[in-house]
């Protein structure tokens, strides 16, 4: 039953979102089953997810590569030689020009007051909590498109 509502919610999904409008999204997580999960809600609906698993690894993409949106995880691994964690990794990306216009969610488990508006405070566009539904992150996608397909 879960997998017919299942397949039935792709085909939706696909009818919605044309192939032809491809929508890139960089996700900086640390984790790669989150990376993995965060890969397969979004390609029903078309997105090219690009995972980088610490900040520098963001840093380097987002100077190589254009991306409709940015997702950050606050808490990187500490093993990430450079020590920049998402709120950070944040404030970089927002004093690159190129980088202006560009969507920038946080999407973390941390859920206090204080680290939402340390995320707003840096130039986060939005947050997400984790955990997070699918429909959160396409419904995103799909407010973020708009402006694309009039």
């Amino acid at each position: 039953m879960a997998r017919k509502r299942a397949t039935r919610a792709s085909a939706e999904n696909k009818r919605k979102y044309p192939e032809t409008l491809t929508f890139r999204v960089l996700f900086v997580e640390d984790e790669p089953v989150i990376g993995g999960l965060v890969q397969r809600m979004l390609s029903d609906i078309h997105c090219e997810v690009i995972c980088a698993s610490n900040a520098l690894e963001a840093i380097r993409m987002t100077r190589e590569q254009s991306f409709d949106l940015i997702l950050l995880d606050i808490v990187l691994s500490p093993g990430d030689a450079s020590g920049i964690d998402g709120v950070s990794l944040c404030r970089m990306l927002r004093g690159d020009s190129a980088l202006v216009t560009t969507a920038i969610y946080m999407l973390s488990a941390k859920s206090k007051r204080a680290d939402v508006a340390a995320a707003t405070e840096a130039g986060a566009t939005g947050y997400i909590h984790k955990p997070f539904q699918s429909n959160q992150l396409t419904d995103l996608v799909a407010s973020l498109r708009e402006p694309r397909t009039s």
